[in-house]
């Protein structure tokens, strides 16, 4: 019992600093990162990640790759400031970056699988904030 209201009190406190810092990830909008998004060779996963549908080219793992370095650098100075876990905060942020993904953007669900975003809500974990 403890143990989840740690969980859920770092989730709570990460929130806020997820949310705000969204622009940070501003870096992944280059343009090959557009086009490999918009293509559905991308998608968010609820590690807060990003990673390649199916069998991407190479150049597009590359390209994830470098960007889930450059996130969890970011995901490491903000954690540290949070007083919590990296990977507490890549959790929250995975749920933050999965609601804004839009209509046609991919992103893996609670069910493990790729989907494609609608007009519906996404399937995000029910430990996700909000």
């Amino acid at each position: 019992m403890a143990k989840g209201f740690v969980i859920a009190a770092a989730l709570a406190a990460v929130t806020l600093s997820a949310m705000a810092s969204g622009p940070a990830y501003a870096q992944d909008r280059d343009p090959a990162y557009a086009a490999a998004r918009s293509a559905g060779q991308v998608g968010e996963l609820p590690t807060g990640y990003l990673g390649a549908v199916g069998s991407a080219p190479a150049p597009v793992a590359r390209m994830v790759e470098d960007l889930n370095i450059k996130r969890k650098s970011v995901y490491a100075q903000h954690a540290k400031e949070q007083g919590v876990t990296i990977e507490a905060y890549a959790f929250t942020t995975g749920c933050n970056l999965i609601e804004k993904t839009s209509p046609g953007e991919k992103y893996m669900g609670t069910d493990g699988q790729w989907h494609t975003r609608g007009g519906e809500k996404p399937l995000r974990d029910a430990r996700c904030p909000g």
